[in-house]
């Protein structure tokens, strides 16, 4: 691992702790809440992808709160760059990560395919 990628993973560590602190000081309820499930910055950490937990939240409201988040991404940045004492912190782009209902899928089908193996097994 090169001492670039060491920089870049001690920064999306740092802002996977940093984000819900910053999400938390907002007025508004619905992104308050929402919870960092991971961090991805660009190679040269001008960028970086905020990926949020859904939630339980309809397609309506995460289209609502990634609004919301697009309007207050400079005072997130700032907040992000006054608590670590930096100079400039990444560009954040908000998205929400389906990737645990893909895997909640993805587990619920090998229960499924199990429990058909079972009945088989016990009719032969």
């Amino acid at each position: 691992m090169t001492h670039e990628e060491i920089k870049r993973h001690r920064t999306e560590s740092i802002l996977k702790e940093i984000i819900p602190e910053a999400l938390a000081t907002l007025d508004d309820e619905r992104i308050r809440g929402l919870s960092v499930t991971d961090v991805v910055c660009s190679k040269g950490r001008f960028d970086a992808k905020v990926y949020l937990d859904t939630s339980f939240l309809t397609q309506k409201e995460q289209n609502e709160a990634l609004r919301q988040l697009r309007i207050v991404s400079g005072y997130i940045q700032n907040n992000c760059k006054q608590s670590e004492g930096w100079f400039k912190a990444p560009r954040f782009t908000f998205e929400f990560d389906h990737q645990l209902e893909k895997v909640s899928r993805i587990e619920d089908l090998f229960k499924q395919i199990e429990g058909r193996n079972k009945i088989k097994d016990e009719e032969s």
